[in-house]
């Protein structure tokens, strides 16, 4: 059965919303003077800033897609904690040792506002645990543990993929995922940053 919650497809079609979106406001004359995107937002703000052409995107992006599918299943955690305090609860000796190991602080979304990925076993865990000291939290509707270790099978084969296109420095400036600030033409020629 196919799921739109599934990796192989949920990618792909977010990137085309996003895209369609980008270029439709840009046909009504709205012109981004920057853009912004997280995960595979970044790759639609890279293809709207000329990084690679449109066809090299849904290549990749598809591509990035089934690599990931094929990854562990996993789960992410948001969390309403500073990162210090995140990383204080991941030592907590309540976790099993096996279990805070396989997690990951995924995501720094806000000063408060971290996403950790891991193993099922081991954001249920993190969850009972934030819930008993009153910590809010959230599951995120995610079949995989995206931005964690558990993606590592994925990145030889994407980064050779990576290494066959044209990558050309940024006709838009854009905020990187890695860094937090705009991407350098460097950065967005460089294969292995994807």
């Amino acid at each position: 059965s196919y799921s739109l919650t599934d990796t192989i497809y949920a990618q792909p079609a977010i990137f085309v919303i996003e895209y369609a979106l980008a270029k439709l406001w840009i046909s009504w004359g709205i012109r981004p003077q920057a853009a912004i995107g997280h995960s595979i937002g970044e790759y639609t703000a890279a293809a709207i800033a000329n990084v690679f052409s449109l066809e090299d995107a849904l290549e990749i992006v598809a591509m990035r897609g089934q690599l990931m599918q094929k990854c562990p299943h996993g789960s992410m955690l948001a969390v309403s904690l500073t990162e210090s305090e995140v990383k204080s609860q991941l030592d907590k000796s309540n976790l099993s040792l096996s279990l805070s190991l396989s997690l990951t602080i995924a995501v720094i979304n806000a000063s408060k506002m971290c996403v950790v990925s891991g193993s099922d076993d081991a954001i249920t865990q993190l969850e009972k645990s934030l819930t008993s000291q009153e910590i809010s939290c959230r599951r995120l509707h995610t079949s995989h543990a995206f931005h964690s270790a558990m993606m590592e099978s994925a990145v030889e084969p994407f980064v050779n993929k990576m290494q066959q296109l044209k990558l050309n420095p940024p006709s838009l400036p854009f905020i990187s995922n890695v860094t937090g600030t705009w991407i350098t033409p460097e950065e967005a020629t460089d294969p292995n940053y994807w």
